[in-house]
């Protein structure tokens, strides 16, 4: 009987076969984004007319897909044109128009449309190639800190200063191999590179269109290696992408290819060469942790399931995302539903289940489908089911659905919801992976922790260890929003600081504006100052900053933000979810709430902010479940670093980034005043008096605070304090 390993590559071989007579063989290839974010943005209008000027055009050497989201969503939707001997483009904000451009100066007569390229856009000084020197921390202590400089020495010195930009970059993974560096578009990677090395790479590859074959790394790994194709080097290039290493790259709704990106070679591997506990050990070297939030070690929690003796055991995938803002784990399932597959699949061998089930939202309709092909795929493949992949071991995924509470987040309550209850944690222990689903051991592994294990089994746990900190192994996902340049989904090492990621890969505040603050870790997490930029994004620096990781919303605030409102507006999130089942999260954070509705109405009281921390002591160390305990973060950390707003809310009933609206007070300056009138007609309770050519007066005790005479005034007569 042939190992799973043979089968496997039968299966992928038939599957490059398939793919090279439909889609990869094609002269151009096509790719247009189609996650939910890009949909709504209008993908399918794109794709279809795609589709519809291929077919006119008798285009038959013309391949048209869809891929998942490569997380720049603020430039949805992005179409890509992978074509011979040109750099792969993408274009970004597509739209039904841009597509017969593109079609006849792209596809058909081999020009870029350069305005609505990205590497055009995002490129600084119009450059055509990009230096990327890695910055992670073995390559800087090799000496990669010198390496920018000499790079731009030398660039300079030959004349090509116009064309190459050098950058730094997120850790590359390749730790080994340090220093490294990377040219792009050219898709070459160089190790152990020196100061002279720099200079032959210049004089070499970027001015004699040669590169050094001797400094090439060689090398296969699974992270980065489709960055040609990501488009903004600025953007990615900061990145490391692990979790999304396959969205915006490969169909998601194909199976052959998940196949040919080394898709189910791992489990494969796995059932071939590897005892359940070998697994385990893997997994406890890489030093995963949960990225669900907790940040429990991945391993240990498998070991603790093994060690149980049941013929039934379980493993569910968390894909219960609830915080406002997030999108990590829907965007991981629409763009690459295959590798969660995978992930399960390994940790059910590891634990002896023979059963996964996925949790999974109703709100994500598109997730879920593309969930369901996936698993009916890899069942007709034989990768799902009895005798996966001929190893006589079984075991089948099916799909749960939640119904959008908060709290089903938390893993004990997820249970109760599976199980046909109303979801509501359980008293711990005993812990689900004891006493689980129906009474049995359970693992239960959030979507971005199951992506990583394909990944350590195949690269190396070692390897994945070599990624971060001490503590903290690996990447993070961030939804990254708020007031920032670039939103979107991004992924970076461990340890990466928060500076780095607000101004580096996020591209800095809009608008120019001044930092305020970020919020981390979603409803439950915490605000952070500009003093606290530096903080490495890890478990143990977030908590003793006074936030947490969280699941992976980061929430970025400029200086119009109201710290107070922002605590009233998370309180107000997690006390409207809070299951009600015990009285501390119940009406601890209802009391809570009423206190900051008073504060930001203007009627707080001395001793308010001091019965907040009271409330939110006790709220914490009393609360049933994770979600309770961490519900006061927000009020706590704008109270720590922003108790400033506080007081001024309370006791000069002024809120210093006028965003309360109770709070707020209407002036009309008289020397500005030319008395044309457009307040006075659009005030709605006619508190504005005044004569025509006059300076006009606002009644105070009237005015409702409303703001239309400020929006209104072209003249900045209306003062807003």
């Amino acid at each position: 009987m042939s190992s799973s390993i043979e089968t496997l590559s039968t299966m992928r071989r038939a599957a490059q076969r398939r793919l090279l007579q439909d889609r990869f063989g094609a002269r151009v290839r096509i790719t247009v984004g189609s996650a939910t974010c890009e949909n709504a943005a209008g993908a399918g209008a794109v794709h279809a007319r795609f589709q519809e000027l291929i077919a006119d055009k008798g285009l038959r050497d013309v391949s048209i897909g869809r891929v998942g989201c490569t997380g720049k969503c603020d430039m949805e939707p992005i179409v890509t044109v992978i074509s011979p001997g040109m750099i792969p483009t993408k274009y970004i904000r597509m739209t039904p128009e841009r597509v017969d451009r593109v079609v006849d100066s792209h596809v058909v007569g081999g020009k870029e449309v350069a305005e609505w390229s990205l590497r055009h856009i995002t490129t600084r000084r119009a450059a055509r190639r990009v230096i990327g020197v890695c910055g992670g921390a073995q390559c800087l202590k090799r000496g990669a800190i010198s390496l920018e400089a000499a790079f731009q020495s030398a660039i300079e010195r030959h004349g090509v200063a116009d064309q190459v930009t050098v950058v730094a970059s997120a850790c590359q993974g390749l730790c080994d191999a340090g220093p490294v560096a990377f040219v792009y578009p050219d898709d070459v990677m160089y190790q152990g590179v020196t100061s002279a090395a720099a200079e032959r790479i210049v004089r070499e590859h970027i001015v004699g269109r040669r590169p050094c074959e001797d400094l090439v790394w060689t090398g296969e790994r699974l992270a980065n290696r489709f960055l040609p194709v990501f488009g903004d080097v600025h953007f990615f290039g900061k990145q490391f992408r692990l979790t999304l290493r396959n969205c915006g790259i490969i169909d998601p709704e194909s199976l052959d290819e998940y196949l040919v990106v080394r898709g189910y070679e791992a489990v494969a591997g796995v059932l071939t060469r590897m005892t359940p506990q070998d697994v385990v050990n893997a997994i406890t070297r890489s030093g995963l942790r949960g990225r669900g939030g907790g940040g429990f070690p991945t391993g240990v929690k498998w070991n603790f399931a093994a060690a149980q003796k049941s013929a039934e055991k379980y493993i569910i995938c968390n894909a219960d995302e609830g915080d406002p803002g997030a999108f990590m784990d829907r965007s991981t399932i629409e763009g690459d539903p295959h590798t969660i597959l995978e992930g399960m699949m390994i940790a059910g061998y590891a634990i002896g289940a023979h059963q996964g089930y996925v949790y999974i939202r109703a709100e994500y309709p598109l997730a879920i489908q593309r969930l369901e092909k996936a698993i009916a795929d890899a069942r007709g493949a034989g990768i799902l089911g009895p005798n996966v992949l001929g190893s006589g071991w079984n075991f089948d995924i099916e799909i749960r659905l939640g119904a959008g509470a908060f709290v089903c987040g938390e893993e004990t309550a997820l249970i109760e919801s599976i199980e046909g209850r109303r979801g509501m944690p359980r008293p711990r222990p005993p812990y689900p992976a004891v006493s689980g689903l129906w009474g049995k051991p359970t693992v239960i592994n959030n979507v971005e922790t199951l992506a990583n294990i394909p990944v350590i089994l195949l690269d190396g746990p070692e390897w994945f260890a070599s990624i971060g900190t001490e503590k903290s192994k690996g990447t993070k996902v961030f939804a990254l929003a708020g007031n920032v340049n670039n939103t979107g989904l991004v992924e970076v090492p461990m340890g990466t600081t928060l500076r780095e990621v607000v101004y580096e890969v996020g591209g800095g505040i809009r608008n120019g504006r001044a930092f305020k603050a970020v919020q981390t870790g979603g409803p439950a997490g915490g605000c952070l100052p500009a003093s606290a930029l530096d903080t490495p994004v890890d478990y143990d620096s977030l908590a003793a900053a006074g936030s947490i990781m969280g699941s992976g919303g980061m929430i970025v605030m400029d200086e119009s933000a109201c710290m107070v409102d922002v605590a009233r507006f998370f309180l107000e999130f997690t006390q409207d979810e809070s299951c009600g089942k015990c009285t501390p999260c119940r009406e601890g954070t209802k009391r809570m709430l009423e206190i900051l509705t008073r504060i930001c109405a203007g009627q707080g009281q001395e001793g308010d902010v001091e019965k907040l921390l009271r409330l939110a002591d006790t709220v914490k160390k009393t609360s049933l479940c994770g979600l309770g305990q961490a519900a006061p973060n927000p009020v706590i950390s704008t109270i720590t670093h922003f108790r400033a707003e506080y007081d001024a809310h309370v006791r000069e009933k002024r809120c210093p980034a006028r965003v309360c609206r109770n709070l707020l007070r209407y002036v009309i300056v008289a020397e500005r005043c030319v008395g044309c009138g457009a307040c006075r007609r659009k005030c709605p309770v006619a508190c504005i008096a005044g004569k025509p050519k006059e300076p006009h007066v606002i009644d105070a005790a009237r005015c409702i605070r409303c703001g239309q005479c400020f929006e209104v005034c072209k003249f900045n007569a209306v003062e807003r304090n």
